[in-house]
C-alpha cells in the first residue's frame, strides 16, 4: 500500500493549515465561554472553499476525492482549535451536502449545493429524538399527506448546528403502518411556518457548536422537499451514518497531532528536580502513548477513506474509525491536561479544552457502546 501523498494533496494541507491557523482562532476564548456560534468566521471558512471539499464539479465545488477531502478536514482540525466549528463543517459536509449528493433530485443538487458550499446556507441533520437516540428509527416525527404535500408534526432533540441553520434534513414517517419502511426524509427551510427551534441547550464542551431542541406542529412540506423517494428514509440514513461514522472525526486526527506537539513541546522546556519532566519515564510513556494513538487513529481513518473513495463496502471500518477517534482523543486529552499540570487545568491554556470537547465525540454519531454493537453484528456475533 502507497502511503505517500500527492504535491497538490501536500500543499493544500499546508493552505488550510496557514488559513485555519490565522483566521478561525481569533476571540476563540470568548466565543467558547459565551457559546457563541460566529457566521461571519463560517462565511469566511466558506469563502476560503472548505465547504467545498466535497461537492462536485458541476455544482460549484471542489470535486475532491474522499481521501483528500479527509486529508483537508485533517488539516483543519490541527489549524483550528475550535472544535465545534470543526464537527460542523464536518457534519455539514457528511451528514448534509453528502446525502444530496447521493439522493438528491437534479432540482435540489443544483439550487441547494452552490447554497452549502458558499456558506449562504447552513445546513444541520435532525433526526435524533427526545425518545430515539440510539435506537435511531424509532421516530415519533410523522409527515402527515396533505393536499400540496405533507403536514411535519414531532420533535427532534439535541441537533447540532439546527440553532443556526437554514436547512435541515428531517427523518420521519410518512407510513406508519410500515415500520422501518414508511420512514422517509426532507429537507425542511427553518423560516417555514410550524417550524420552531428556540431552545438551545448549554453544553459541557463544543460551546460554538449550539445543540437545540426542534418542534415542528404541521409545518407545511411540499413533496419537492422530499429526499430521494417515499419511504427511503432508512436507506438515506444508514448510508449517511457510514459517511459520518467514517470521517465525521477526521478534524480529531489534526487536534491530536497539534495537542501532541504542544504537550512534547511543555515536557522539553518545564523542569522539575533539575531537568525537563520529558527525562522522567511516567510523563514520557504517556507521550509516548499519545503517539501511537494518533498513528493507529490515522491509519484507520484514511483506510476507510481509501475503501470509500475505492467504492467498496466499509460499514465495519467506519464503525472502527468512529470508536478508535474518538475513544484516543479522550485519552490523549487526558494525557495532555496530566503531562501540563496545572496549567493544563486552567481554562487560559486551552488545553482542558480539548478534553472537554473530546468527550462530545463518544457520544454524538453514534456512541461508542453503539459502535461496538456494530462492530460485533458485522463479525456475526
Amino acid at each position: 500500500m502507497d502511503f505517500s501523498l500527492s504535491e497538490e494533496q501536500l500543499r493544500g494541507r499546508a493552505s488550510v493549515i496557514e488559513f485555519a491557523s490565522a483566521n478561525l482562532n481569533v476571540g476563540l476564548a470568548e466565543r467558547e465561554a459565551s457559546s457563541t456560534f460566529d457566521r461571519a468566521i463560517w462565511k469566511q471558512l466558506a469563502d476560503f472553499g472548505v465547504l467545498k471539499w466535497n461537492i462536485p464539479l458541476e455544482y460549484g465545488g471542489f470535486g475532491h476525492g474522499v481521501v483528500t477531502s479527509t486529508l483537508l478536514l485533517e488539516a483543519l482540525g490541527y489549524g483550528c482549535r475550535d472544535s465545534g466549528l470543526n464537527l460542523a463543517v464536518a457534519g455539514q459536509m457528511w451528514t448534509v451536502q453528502q446525502p444530496i449528493i447521493s439522493s438528491g433530485s437534479t432540482e435540489q443538487q443544483a439550487t441547494l449545493l452552490p447554497a452549502l458550499g458558499s456558506g449562504s446556507l447552513i445546513g444541520a441533520h435532525a433526526i435524533t429524538e427526545p425518545g430515539s437516540g440510539s435506537d435511531t428509527f424509532s421516530l415519533s416525527t410523522v409527515a402527515e399527506p396533505s393536499a400540496d404535500g405533507f403536514r411535519l408534526t414531532g420533535t427532534k432533540a439535541l441537533i447540532g448546528m439546527a440553532a443556526v441553520a437554514d436547512l435541515l434534513l428531517v427523518f420521519a414517517k410518512t407510513d406508519p403502518d410500515m415500520g422501518h419502511w414508511g420512514i422517509s426524509a426532507f429537507l425542511v427551510e427553518v423560516d417555514t411556518p410550524g417550524v420552531d427551534v428556540s431552545t438551545t441547550h448549554e453544553k459541557m464542551g463544543l460551546r460554538t457548536n449550539p445543540t437545540t431542541t426542534v418542534t415542528f406542529d404541521e409545518a407545511p412540506i411540499s413533496h419537492a422537499a422530499m429526499l430521494g423517494t417515499r419511504g427511503a428514509g432508512v436507506g438515506i440514513s444508514t448510508d449517511s451514518l457510514e459517511w459520518e461514522r467514517a470521517f465525521i472525526l477526521a478534524w480529531q486526527i489534526g487536534a491530536m497531532e497539534r495537542q501532541l506537539e504542544m504537550t512534547i513541546d511543555h515536557a522539553k522546556q518545564r523542569e522539575q528536580f533539575g531537568q525537563p519532566i520529558g527525562r522522567f519515564q511516567s510523563v514520557a510513556n504517556r507521550i509516548v502513548d499519545m503517539r501511537l494513538r494518533l498513528e493507529t487513529a490515522r491509519l484507520l481513518l484514511y483506510k476507510t477513506a481509501w475503501l470509500k473513495e475505492s467504492g467498496r463496502p466499509a460499514q465495519l471500518e467506519s464503525a472502527l474509525a468512529k470508536l478508535h477517534i474518538a475513544e484516543e482523543f479522550v485519552a490523549s486529552g487526558l494525557d495532555a491536561v496530566r503531562t501540563f499540570g496545572g496549567i493544563g487545568y486552567l481554562t487560559e491554556t486551552g488545553v482542558e479544552r480539548d478534553l472537554r470537547d473530546a468527550v462530545g465525540g463518544l457520544i454524538y454519531g453514534g456512541t461508542s457502546d453503539i459502535q461496538r454493537q456494530v462492530v460485533a453484528r458485522l463479525l456475526g456475533l
